[in-house]
């Protein structure tokens, strides 16, 4: 399976693409910390663990733009619930 991921910051939003499919994360940046509305992944990827990769990206990704994470998204919550490894980037 090939994958990309990148930090599309123009439309705000993290983005895993696997064999031609898409998964994001949208964020926004404000007052130092950047929420994370919401968390979709393609039809074809559902099921497959891919917006767990993406979310494991997402925590690699965070320390470099110098902000605490506020998952607002139900997915993002639950995930950093279950990669407590990961606790420190939350605000």
């Amino acid at each position: 399976m090939s994958e990309a991921f990148i930090d599309n910051s123009a439309q705000g939003r993290f983005e895993l693409t696997e064999s031609g499919h898409l998964t994001y994360a949208s964020y926004k940046i404000v007052d130092g910390k950047m929420l994370i509305p919401y968390v979709e992944a393609a039809i074809p990827l559902r099921g497959t663990g891919a917006a767990g990769r993406l979310m494991t990206q997402v925590a690699a990704a965070s320390p470099a733009k110098n902000v605490k994470v506020v998952p607002l998204c139900g997915y993002a919550a639950m995930w950093f619930r279950r990669h407590p490894e990961h606790k420190d980037l939350l605000d």
